[in-house]
């Protein structure tokens, strides 16, 4: 189970309605449906991937995220999730506020490009990163706007985005971070966190 998934189902009220941007094989709209009997879609372009989540039952219909979300009237969700997408897309400022526009909140995860790790890559190795949070090479990633927490949260700012909460992060399931490390992750999250998770909604 992927750490940002478990979080952002928190915030996820039980019954409500969900899109899922990008939502792969459906897992997360899946556990989602399960665990707290939300109604919704998941969007997805990979046609194998699609398949897989029809095949468990899913509203899973095929559409490029650059696309925008035209196709859904204002307000249709209570929440819009897009795990690991935003990085991924042609205008992502454009989609947040689409996302805003069908869901009255947006919940969204994207891998933090100033964690230190990657850091230290660029400035000792001269190359770019590759960790769980990145596993693609320079030249084969989906990857084509890599952002930090403080750059989403300026892109917030510019637009009149409301951030309700925030996780910061580490991706890796070897062990739980200490009591110490966990609060320095808070604190410092631009630098120590490599998975930022974000809540927002308009600004009134």
């Amino acid at each position: 189970m992927r750490i940002d998934h478990e979080l952002a189902k928190q915030w996820i009220a039980p019954n409500s309605r969900v899109l899922d941007l990008g939502c792969g094989d459906g897992s997360l709209l899946e556990q989602m449906q399960h665990s707290l009997g939300v109604t919704g879609y998941g969007l997805e372009l990979d046609e194998a991937k699609i398949n897989e989540g029809i095949a468990k039952g899913l509203n899973i219909i095929e559409q490029d995220l650059n696309d925008g979300l035209a196709r859904f009237a204002d307000n249709s969700f209570d929440t819009v999730v897009m795990a690991r997408a935003l990085q991924a897309v042609k205008s992502p400022d454009t989609l947040l506020l689409d996302m805003l526009r069908v869901g009255r909140e947006a919940v969204i995860t994207f891998p933090n490009f100033a964690h230190w790790q990657n850091r230290l890559h660029l400035g000792f190795k001269g190359l770019m990163p590759v960790s769980e949070a990145l596993p693609y090479e320079w030249y084969n990633t989906p990857n084509i706007h890599l952002c930090t927490f403080k750059d989403f949260e300026k892109l917030c700012s510019d637009n009149d985005i409301k951030i309700i909460n925030r996780f910061a992060v580490t991706d890796s399931h070897s062990k739980k971070p200490s009591t110490l490390m966990a609060s320095l992750i808070r604190k410092v999250p631009n630098l120590l966190a490599d998975v930022a998770i974000y809540r927002v909604t308009k600004s009134k």
